[in-house]
């Protein structure tokens, strides 16, 4: 385990993790469906895993799941936000990428306080543990995230990046409006408006990436799907209106992919777009060189 330092001190797996733990990071969400042929599967070596819990909102012990390249460092970092599935085995697979590309990425256990979704068998059984995560405990857990490594002697404390999936590209937004020390970010088919009662995942009063867009001060990629259902391409329109409103300091864009689906990185899922996904990653990672993390 590598030597930190800081205020937000790595402490080993609670048991509660610890027994968990095979069964969480085990495989594919089984409300996804089941993993599809073109699965990607991106092996560990030459990267040394992290699995432990690192202090979230109100001190909460939050498991985490983490790959970088073998070796002392110093990396540049990525925070990596799940799907409403978790932190299953296509986040651990992202996880494992970005290590092969340089970074130190860790997926933290967003929704662990309610349960388990990766285990659950239908979005209905979802339902409750995303309701149950409120938005404001998010960002506090994305903040200690952003604590624990900037007190990691194996991280660069100022390249500090994030990236995130549907439920995830959402939180990649308002934490580049609302959280000092991320220097840029990544949102996958993020919603964009609020959620508001009765709307999927609703957990409380909560903000949408158009109402934070003139407060943003990292850069966002956007990243969306042309045939979103959950997305409508007004929506973007809307955000892009509301960057460009504010004169968009933060220099955040939005590239819309035509004939793609939501989820078309998701490569266990039939929604998948292999070559959108491929530029999506590809503009990623320039992204992130861009803007001085990696």
């Amino acid at each position: 385990m590598s030597t930190l330092e800081g205020p937000n001190v790595l402490k080993p797996p609670s048991r509660r993790a610890a027994l968990g733990a095979g069964m969480f990071f085990a495989g594919y969400a089984l409300a996804a469906g089941q993993a599809q042929a073109q699965a990607i599967e991106t092996d560990a070596r030459g990267l040394e895993i992290e699995e432990a819990t690192f202090f979230g909102h109100d001190d909460y012990e939050l498991p985490f799941y983490a790959a970088r390249p073998e070796g002392p460092g110093p990396f540049p970092a990525v925070i990596v936000v799940n799907e409403v599935f978790g932190v299953h085995a296509y986040i651990k697979d992202v996880c494992r990428r970005l290590a092969h590309a340089g970074y130190f990425a860790v997926a933290p256990d967003y929704f662990d306080r309610a349960g388990d979704p990766a285990s659950l068998a239908s979005i209905q059984d979802i339902l409750p543990l995303v309701g149950a995560t409120p938005q404001s405990q998010v960002i506090g857990d994305t903040e200690g995230a952003v604590q624990f490594l900037r007190g990691r002697r194996d991280v660069f404390r100022q390249r500090l990046g994030m990236t995130g999936f549907c439920w995830g590209g959402s939180i990649v937004w308002l934490a580049a409006a609302q959280i000092p020390g991320i220097r840029a970010g990544v949102a996958w088919y993020g919603r964009l408006t609020a959620r508001r009662e009765g709307d999927f995942g609703y957990a409380g009063p909560s903000l949408g990436p158009i109402d934070v867009a003139p407060q943003l001060q990292a850069p966002v990629l956007g990243l969306y799907a042309q045939n979103d259902g959950g997305i409508p391409l007004e929506s973007v329109d809307v955000m892009r209106s509301s960057l460009a409103l504010s004169g968009n300091p933060s220099g955040s864009e939005i590239v819309v992919y035509p004939d793609t689906q939501h989820g078309f990185h998701a490569d266990y899922r039939a929604s998948f777009d292999a070559e959108a996904a491929r530029d999506g990653w590809r503009r990623m990672l320039a992204w992130f060189e861009t803007h001085g993390v990696a």
